[in-house]
């Protein structure tokens, strides 16, 4: 009986121009009415709706990504530099993926936390600096795990920071410096934003690797690091380029060293004092569990948007330079960065709150 009825229920049940819900009833009546309970399971089994999970567009299974609006949370202010490279990037990406790109700025630790409670289907991606790996070791209870709750995408760029004295110090090089600073013991400073923070790490990282002997002043931000250097009430900082560039060129500031040739006649922390390596990048995350090849896809997707001719070039005159990397080759630098904080901290006694 089976043999002869399933053709005939079959094509019945292929004929309806209606929902698969719809079949799976019309094949279970017919079925019944036959006694044949093994053709009303098979049918269905071949027309019982997808699961969510079968549903979810993923890599690998020949469906687009993304199919809906993507969110991206900023880790910082908004009008900040990453939080203006992110405004450069998100309306070319929600172009070559015809999907809307929703920006949402919150402040450090409360961004981190909601994309790492969020769900791991890659509509939900964390924009964040190399502040992620400071915070790790600077705070001890964090209401995330930064190597547990979260998955790397791509790293996006590497700010050009640049080493800046006073102009009344008559100080030209890092060697000039340190010599400074010997024969003035307990009398030199150098200021940075936020306590902590990582131009305060990179910071300390450099005077370690220079020899200079001074003491650390926090201030609210960059700007006003670099007024208090300029003053002479600091003297030094390390800053990013793009914040420091106008006081560099009206000679308010004396730039040492840089770490990407943007600035002319400015020599270039690799060629001068090449123990010292800037630790820190900007980067994307998602949450623990977004698959790896999605993540591979969208971190691929990302850095082709960074590579356009027009974009990358905006970037570069203003000292951000394009690093992109595979979802692996960040993870790595993740844990590097992080060892190398937790390093310093140790060397200079601060520890985590």
């Amino acid at each position: 009986m089976v043999k002869a009825g399933l053709p005939r229920i079959l094509n019945r049940i292929f004929a309806l121009p209606d929902t698969p819900k719809r079949f799976v009833a019309v094949a279970r009546n017919l079925c019944y009415q036959r006694a044949n309970l093994a053709c009303g399971l098979v049918c269905a089994a071949l027309f019982a709706p997808a699961t969510p999970a079968q549903q979810t567009p993923s890599a690998g299974s020949g469906q687009a990504f993304p199919v809906k609006p993507v969110r991206i949370m900023v880790s910082a202010a908004a009008g900040t530099g990453l939080d203006a490279t992110t405004r450069l990037i998100a309306p070319k990406l929600g172009e070559f993926w015809k999907q809307s790109i929703v920006i949402d700025n919150r402040q450090g630790i409360l961004a981190n936390s909601t994309v790492a409670k969020s769900n791991p289907d890659g509509y939900t991606l964390l924009f964040v600096s190399g502040s992620i790996a400071v915070r790790h070791v600077m705070f001890a209870n964090l209401p995330y795990d930064t190597l547990k709750d979260f998955a790397g995408v791509t790293e996006l760029y590497t700010p050009n920071s640049v080493v800046v004295v006073g102009p009344g110090m008559g100080v030209k090089t890092a060697k000039e410096l340190a010599a400074y600073a010997q024969a003035r013991p307990g009398k030199i400073f150098f200021a940075s934003p936020v306590a902590g923070g990582m131009d305060h790490m990179n910071s300390e990282r450099f005077r370690i690797a220079a020899g200079v002997k001074a003491q650390h002043v926090s201030y609210k931000g960059s700007g006003e690091a670099l007024i208090e250097v300029a003053a002479g009430r600091a003297h030094f900082t390390v800053v990013s380029v793009l914040v420091a560039q106008s006081l560099i060129k009206d000679g308010k500031v004396v730039a040492l060293m840089q770490r990407h040739p943007v600035l002319p006649g400015v020599p270039l922390i690799a060629d001068v004092l090449p123990e010292w390596t800037l630790v820190g990048a900007s980067a994307v995350y998602a949450p623990a569990g977004t698959p790896l090849p999605l993540r591979r896809q969208i971190g691929a997707d990302i850095s082709r948007v960074l590579h356009l001719p027009e974009l990358k070039e905006r970037l570069d005159s203003v000292g951000i330079h394009v690093a992109t990397t595979t979802p692996e080759e960040h993870e790595k630098r993740l844990r590097n960065d992080i060892a190398a904080f937790a390093k310093v901290m140790k060397e200079i006694g601060l520890k985590a709150n």
